[in-house]
């Protein structure tokens, strides 16, 4: 009999129990730990990127697949997966219950640090697990340590300051003492006394975030246009105009104000209006495909995936882009946004304009393939990452 089972059999009755329960779950654990997948078998190439660990809105593994096309580079996607979250496509992932186990931490710090050569950390998030730490500090000295090329990327509210928005944008969502604007304050604040410190090189997935980080270089968010067009039905070929929006976030959406404004228009009858909701991403191509005008947000003033993936299908895109967003993608790449500007104040005269004239809205549809396919399909990403995946002598 081992010393744990005898002290075992001489404690009281709930306690016993209690024991009992937590041996149990320990084996579970263990026995699952041996059914996760393997991790991904290495590639041989000189140059090998790992991206992770948020894969928001499947752009980690979008980036992953983009740095790929590029002579001598492999790339791997990584993603902290979570419950009540849309699966995007990644190469390998972790559930958030082990992401706290040390024999898993263990295991993906020894696989990263002996396999790659270049690793993107996604809103300085921990890579390697739950160790205490807020932040990717600890990994990123870890990585340094072994001579792993380290850069940083940002998605939005990861690195926008509420303050400084609101100060920039009328129709900002941040307000003093709103709850999200407290949460995301600090954050902001304290990612980027990080990027400072660390000096490392930094991308940013959408132009508005150049302000907040004016040294980085904007890695255009990537998708595949082909399901998005296979999927495209004709414009306005309905007895009324299809208008669909997905608040993927409500408050930095501006939902509020657009739910008035097409409520009223549908029950007006001049709409069909068409709130997207708990649809996996998959699903999502026909979901688009099938509406004429597609309202995206009137409050954060940006343009991102949500955005691309309706111009892919060729849909008239409303939303507030700004104009700053606008002359930075005219300056970075010659390009005018195609999507119709609108903001809570004028919204429902531009969707009356839109439907009063649909050949003109859908000459501005057109154009909508052509941008994506040139910013958005993954080449312009992969040529951005070129500057630090390749040495200059190499190329």
């Amino acid at each position: 009999m081992t010393v744990t089972r005898a002290i075992r059999e001489h404690l009281p009755a709930p306690l016993a129990r209690t024991a009992g329960a937590v041996r149990r779950r320990l084996r579970s654990l263990r026995y699952s730990y041996a059914q996760l997948p393997a991790f991904p078998p290495v590639a041989t190439t000189p140059v090998r990127m790992l991206v992770g660990p948020t894969n928001s809105a499947g752009q980690g593994h979008a980036w992953a697949q983009a740095a790929k096309t590029l002579p001598d580079v492999d790339a791997v996607s990584f993603t902290l997966q979570r419950k009540g979250q849309f699966e995007f496509k990644n190469d390998y992932g972790v559930p958030l219950a082990w992401f706290g186990q040390p024999r898993w931490q263990r295991a993906q710090q020894q696989y990263v640090v002996e396999n790659y050569t270049h690793v993107m950390v996604e809103s300085l998030r921990p890579l390697f697990g739950a160790r205490g730490s807020s932040d990717a500090g600890p990994d990123i000295e870890a990585m340094l340590a072994q001579g792993i090329n380290v850069s940083l990327l940002f998605h939005g509210s990861d690195i926008r300051l509420p303050s400084r928005h609101a100060k920039r944008e009328r129709w900002s969502p941040f307000t003093p003492g709103d709850e999200l604007t407290e949460r995301l304050e600090p954050q902001a604040r304290r990612h980027a006394e990080l990027v400072e410190a660390l000096g490392l090189p930094v991308f940013v997935s959408t132009v508005d975030l150049l302000d907040d980080v004016p040294d980085a270089h904007w890695l255009p968010v990537a998708i595949d246009p082909g399901p998005w067009q296979r999927a495209a039905q004709p414009l306005f070929a309905g007895p009324k105009p299809v208008v669909a929006h997905v608040p993927s976030n409500a408050k930095l959406k501006g939902t509020q104000e657009i739910d008035a404004v097409l409520t009223d228009l549908h029950e007006r009858g001049l709409v069909e209006y068409r709130r997207i909701t708990g649809v996996p991403h998959h699903e999502m191509p026909n979901v688009v495909g099938s509406a004429d005008i597609v309202v995206d947000q009137l409050r954060i003033g940006l343009y991102g995936v949500a955005a691309a993936e309706a111009l892919a299908a060729g849909r008239i895109v409303v939303s507030y882009v700004g104009e700053g967003v606008r002359r930075r993608v005219r300056s970075l790449a010659g390009r005018e946004v195609p999507i119709v500007e609108a903001d809570p104040g004028t919204l429902g005269a531009v969707l009356t304009d839109l439907i009063g004239d649909r050949d003109a809205a859908a000459e501005r549809a057109a154009a909508g393939p052509g941008f994506v396919a040139e910013l958005h399909d993954g080449r312009r990403s992969a040529e951005v990452l070129r500057s630090w995946l390749i040495k200059k002598e190499t190329l």
